[in-house]
């Protein structure tokens, strides 16, 4: 398969904290790749470079063959309209509506007449399981299962060849979990896009991933296909995954 996207070398300082130490990853065409590591290994900065949310301090991302990491603001309009991003609280827009809050890339960056825009949000409402019913309602009319779900509509609304999901089962219940990354996978896989998923939630990880990276202290220490997850012979990964405060990894020295 083709390489869609690529991290090389890449180091991201804030001030004298080293965040991101040389790291490098790929992923292919179509590919889902789950990051794992625990609070502060970098995961959620990482997302935000490759998505081009903040810049990294050295190295080079890759979209398509091409070098993205320094480019000017007309160059990453045009990379944006490729990226959906389901962010881990939602960040449903409080004052929109739920189908304007789907339809807000195709109203205010595309500027798509209000009618198609509407049609288009209420197709990925029902992509999503949710009724016609609610897209004139407000965020705060809706459960937390469903403004996740909302946000997921929201992320794929615009037809993205790659999407980031930042946490996308924090704060649910197992089963809205579940069907949450049943309609991860749905909805990938009918828009063939790139995935890149940051979780610290295994069971998810283990249904949604092709490809599982860790990251641990700002350095990329594992990374391989699902299948080899629990027989990685790495001690920091195995302490990970299973949930065991004894091992390599010091948390009560964070």
């Amino acid at each position: 398969m083709t390489v869609k996207l690529s991290v090389s070398n890449l180091v991201k300082n804030f001030d004298q904290k080293e965040v991101l130490r040389e790291v490098n990853l790929e992923v292919k065409k179509g590919e889902s790749l789950v990051i794992l590591g625990g609070s502060g290994s970098g995961k959620s900065v990482l997302i935000k470079i490759i998505a081009n949310l903040i810049a990294p301090t050295s190295g080079k991302i890759t979209i398509d063959g091409e070098n993205v990491s320094n480019i000017n603001q007309k160059q990453r309009d045009k990379l944006m309209e490729k990226f959906g991003f389901l962010f881990q609280g939602g960040a449903l827009f409080d004052s929109l509506t739920i189908w304007e809050n789907i339809a807000f890339r195709l109203l205010y960056q595309q500027k798509m007449d209000k009618i198609k825009a509407r049609k288009i949000a209420l197709e990925k409402l029902s992509a999503v399981g949710l009724s016609a019913k609610i897209a004139d309602l407000y965020p705060s009319e809706l459960s937390g299962g469903m403004q996740k779900r909302a946000s997921l509509a929201r992320a794929i609304a615009a037809q993205p060849e790659i999407i980031f999901f930042d946490e996308p089962t924090t704060g649910l219940d197992p089963i809205m979990a579940d069907v949450i990354n049943d309609l991860i996978i749905a909805n990938s896989k009918e828009l063939g896009a790139t995935t890149v998923t940051i979780t610290h939630d295994m069971h998810s990880a283990r249904k949604i991933a092709d490809k599982v990276a860790m990251l641990y202290e700002g350095k990329i220490i594992w990374h391989d296909i699902i299948a080899n997850l629990d027989n990685s012979q790495n001690p920091y990964l195995d302490q990970f995954i299973h949930g065991r405060a004894l091992g390599p990894i010091n948390f009560m020295a964070k």
